[in-house]
């Protein structure tokens, strides 16, 4: 018992070593020696072409439907010392390592060891808990009311695994700057890259880095510090600095009541109004005046800013006789993202 035992553990342990490679011509010699015996042994129904690849696929299986089945005594000695047991060890092999290889290809993608195959994606680098979350989910609800089919991923460096594996793309990485790293989460085929981290240093650095890699996309760093992010603007000027405004917000709400709940509800996308943004395409320059009253009347939404050149150029509640050019993006408040916006037959 102990030698069979012995024999058992080391057959197992072989089996369990062997690769792909090794398994597919194991399972090749097993249906050609199949074929072999059972032609030798007289079974001319079970060897006839198609017949045989039937017969040994759920002979090997165990489903075994009965319809086919060895007649002589050669071919049912050998169905039933040789065609069973190593079909079912390799059935059985084959089936676990297939099992087993999805389970490590999903465990790479939750664990973030896995290269995304990305293009035009939205990229978070940075995790903040909670905010961070709350980030992607708002991300996730704005991607779902665009025609456009855009990916979402996060990049971190902090030991967790994907917050939601079924809808983000994921990627655990070393450094923010280093290139090997940082081609996994594919940041140079990024049209947005997003950058929150817990501290401002590791945001420069990494802004500085995601720019030189990709200086198309649209880059939005979050810094506490709002001097170093008009430190970035200084060598960066693409790149769009948000800085905290919790202070603001405080001293804000303090001589306004509401002031903090209004700007919640702002930005909100889950209840209430929303500031979103739109660009005109017109053929000629218009006056905030008629785009005004065309926004509210049609689509039950309130112009808030518009920018001719550039988001550094926004103005707030702007006069109604300035003119808004071809090209210029418009800033407004409605309930719902206006998807698109035909201005001619606007009149405008």
């Amino acid at each position: 018992m102990l030698v069979l035992f012995r024999v058992k553990k080391i057959l197992l342990k072989h089996f369990m070593e062997l690769r792909w490679h090794s398994i597919t011509l194991a399972i090749f010699f097993y249906i050609l020696m199949s074929w072999v015996l059972l032609w030798l042994s007289g079974e001319k129904e079970l060897t006839a072409g198609s017949d045989f690849v039937y017969w040994i696929m759920v002979t090997a299986s165990t489903v075994g439907y009965g319809d086919l089945s060895p007649v002589t005594t050669s071919g049912k000695y050998i169905v039933g010392l040789f065609v069973i047991p190593c079909g079912l060890g390799l059935f059985g092999l084959a089936i676990g390592r297939l099992a087993a290889f999805i389970s490590f290809q999903w465990r790479k993608g939750v664990q973030g060891l896995k290269s995304l195959n990305y293009e035009n994606h939205i990229l978070v680098i940075g995790w903040n808990d909670g905010r961070t979350l709350q980030l992607i989910r708002l991300l996730l609800r704005e991607m779902a009311s665009n025609t456009d089919d855009q990916k979402l991923a996060l990049c971190v460096r902090a030991d967790i695994e994907n917050p939601m594996p079924d809808e983000i793309g994921f990627v655990k990485v070393v450094s923010f700057s280093s290139d090997q790293d940082m081609a996994r989460a594919a940041v140079e085929n990024a049209s947005c890259i997003i950058i929150d981290n817990p501290d401002d240093d590791v945001t420069m650095t990494t802004a500085l880095y995601c720019s030189s890699k990709n200086p198309n996309a649209h880059t939005i760093a979050y810094f506490q510090d709002e001097k170093l992010g008009n430190l970035l603007k200084q060598h960066c000027p693409n790149i769009e600095c948000m800085p905290s405004v919790a202070v603001e917000m405080i001293a804000k709400s303090a001589v306004d009541p509401g002031s903090s709940v209004l700007h919640h509800e702002l930005l909100d996308v889950e209840h209430g109004m929303t500031q979103y943004s739109i660009k005109y395409d017109g053929l000629s320059a218009v006056t905030v005046r008629s785009l005004f009253s065309v926004f509210k009347e049609k689509y039950e939404a309130t112009l808030i800013g518009i920018s001719n050149e550039g988001y550094d150029s926004i103005q707030l509640n702007p006069a109604l006789d300035l003119a808004v050019n071809p090209g210029g993006t418009l800033y407004y408040i409605a309930d719902e993202r206006i998807k698109s916006i035909h201005w001619e037959a606007l009149g405008v």
